[in-house]
């Protein structure tokens, strides 16, 4: 799951959490950035429903994760660490956009990851993705993803 590190939005922040522990329940692994904002909500919504997150955090100490990370992986790529955020995942879920986020959908679709985006950056103009929906709703989002999740193999 991706989005707004810096994020105090309470929509934002509960679809997140809602979203992330959708995922999790269905059995999915939740990855993020391992910080604030949307990847901290997520990361709460994953771990109390029972699932596990993983961390990818852009600096050297695994201590900067928010409490809610399993396993922190202290990358020191800084933004780079967005890339292995995205290629750790079988479907991107966005929530709310930033330029770090759509760099993430970037990276994901160059990667032909899914990608569902709610409250954030979506696709328009001549050059259509079949591949990223934009959703209205944090249910819709935990079933679009777990579409994707079901038909990926492992």
């Amino acid at each position: 799951m991706i989005g707004p590190g810096d994020t105090t939005d309470p929509t934002l922040l509960a679809d997140a959490e809602t979203i992330a522990a959708g995922l999790a329940r269905a059995g999915a692994v939740v990855v993020t950035g391992g910080l604030g904002g949307v990847m901290a909500a997520a990361s709460r919504g994953a771990r109390q429903a029972g699932g596990q997150v993983i961390g990818m955090l852009p600096g050297t100490n695994a201590a900067d994760a928010n409490e809610w990370v399993d396993v922190a992986v202290p990358t020191g790529l800084g933004q780079a660490r967005n890339l292995l955020v995205v290629r750790g995942a079988k479907v991107v879920v966005a929530v709310g956009g930033s330029w770090g986020t759509l760099a993430e959908i970037a990276l994901a679709r160059r990667l032909a990851i899914p990608v569902v985006s709610l409250h954030g950056w979506s696709i328009e103009g001549p050059s259509t993705d079949d591949n990223v929906v934009a959703v209205s709703t944090a249910d819709e989002a935990v079933r679009a993803a777990a579409s994707w999740l079901s038909s990926t193999p492992a």
